[in-house]
């Protein structure tokens, strides 16, 4: 906003200029009068000379008279001026007055609301402080429970931390922390013991159900090395997990689980349960050890599934749908392994696995390649109404029980280079494949 101009200064006016005014008012009469009487005197008759003399006289005065109205007019509009000059003058000086006032105000409010966020500040500040304090003060209080000899008064302080966790979420990572870290020490063999350690284990699945008002987002689990008994991640939404080294005893159910990230399942098992089990985690079994039955019955992995060098007593797939390469290599499967209906969207690897009872891929659709080298199958072995839609190979691979490809679709020929039968049962087997003196190869044409 520009500022208004600047109004030259008023000047007084001198005495003396009036004094001149009306001297030159009654000049100027003068001369009228003058010059009006010499024109009167010019008249012939002294009659109309007299009557002359007086119109002069007359007009002179009045001149005179006009000429000091005039000035009292000219006066008059200087007083007027002068008033409005002064009247703006007032006008301006109590616009600045205004001006200044309102500034002052703002001035004294943007103190005020400034001190009023300082004290705002200052009393978050210190109840943040308390609430930290009163915080750390129970969390340590809760892991010295944890800590106790006496297994109900940790049961207490597990009960404490997951209190602590439920109501304050920046700590959630760190509780599950501490119980996992709980879960990781040795064990003693006492019941009391057993049921504080399946306390803690129900406490992390209770908050990794996302159907529940008690869920924990974004916590993954470290419990490599621990020793489990019968873990239940049922309907559990499992980010991260990590089982490595891990003893499960008892039944371990992922079953309904949705997985994301990467669960590093390298443990020892016995009954495991993976039913319905969905997400897009890659499942890494590498070496584990399974003694009773495994069931990934109508599992839909999005991720890849690695099970190489590992154990299985009984194992099954059925309706299973893997979209990942899968691979079995180096398992081995003391039991019986069923893939009934099971469908291998990604490449399927079983090279150098060993099969000691059934093995079972009836109707089992194989999307890309199949792998089957080295593999050994000491029972029955059955591919009946499979789909091979991609390469299938089963080089070098040995049947030492009754074999059925009946009903079996390739796209491909299937290859059985040096595949060996040591079993004179009944078999079936691809079309143009034929068995000579123990050995499988291509039918002559």
């Amino acid at each position: 906003m520009s500022a208004p101009p600047r109004e030259k200064p008023l000047r007084v006016m001198p005495w003396w200029l009036a004094l001149l005014g009306l001297l030159v008012a009654v000049l100027v009469g003068w001369l009228v009068l003058d010059w009006l009487l010499a024109e009167a005197d010019r008249a012939a008759q002294a009659d109309t000379r007299a009557t002359l003399r007086v119109d002069a006289i007359r007009t002179g005065l009045t001149v005179v008279a006009g000429t000091g109205g005039g000035l009292a007019l000219l006066f008059a509009a200087r007083r007027q001026w002068i008033n409005e000059r002064g009247q703006r003058h007032q006008e301006a000086v109590a616009a600045r007055e205004q001006a200044h006032r309102d500034r002052v105000q703002a001035h004294a409010e943007a103190v005020a609301e400034a001190a009023q966020r300082h004290q705002d500040r200052q009393a978050a500040s210190a109840e943040h402080d308390a609430a930290e304090r009163r915080l750390t003060e129970l969390y340590v209080r809760a892991i010295e429970l944890v800590g106790s000899d006496n297994p109900a008064v940790r049961l207490g302080g597990l009960h404490a931390l997951e209190r602590l966790g439920q109501d304050n979420p920046g700590q959630r990572s760190t509780i599950v922390a501490v119980l996992c870290a709980y879960l990781r020490m040795p064990a003693p063999d006492d019941a009391r013991e057993t049921e504080v350690r399946r306390t803690a284990q129900r406490m992390l699945t209770r908050h990794l159900r996302a159907d529940h008002d008690t869920w924990w987002p974004g916590v993954d689990l470290d419990l490599t090395g621990a020793r489990l008994d019968a873990f239940d991640a049922s309907g559990c939404t499992l980010v991260d997990l990590d089982l490595t080294g891990a003893v499960c005893t008892g039944a371990t159910s992922f079953a309904r689980a949705v997985v994301r990230g990467r669960l590093r399942l390298a443990a020892e098992f016995e009954d495991a349960v993976f039913d319905d089990l969905t997400g897009d985690a890659d499942l890494v079994l590498d070496g584990a050890r399974f003694t009773g039955r495994v069931s990934f019955d109508r599992a839909d992995l999005g991720g890849e599934l690695s099970c190489r060098g590992a154990s299985f007593a009984e194992l099954s797939f059925r309706g299973a749908t893997l979209r990942q390469p899968s691979s079995f290599d180096r398992a081995h499967f003391t039991g019986s392994a069923t893939f009934r209906e099971a469908v291998f969207l990604g490449g399927l690897s079983i090279e150098h696995a060993t099969f000691d009872e059934y093995a079972g891929f009836r109707r089992a659709r194989f999307a890309d390649m199949a792998l089957f080298r080295w593999t050994q199958f000491r029972g029955d072995a059955w591919f009946e109404g499979g789909r091979f839609e991609g390469a299938a190979s089963f080089g070098r691979a040995g049947f030492h029980g009754p074999t059925s490809f009946a009903d079996a679709t390739f796209a491909r020929q299937p290859l059985f280079d040096q595949a060996a039968v040591t079993s004179s049962g009944t078999h079936v087997w691809p079309t143009n494949v034929v068995e000579d003196r123990g050995r499988l190869r291509l039918a002559d044409r």
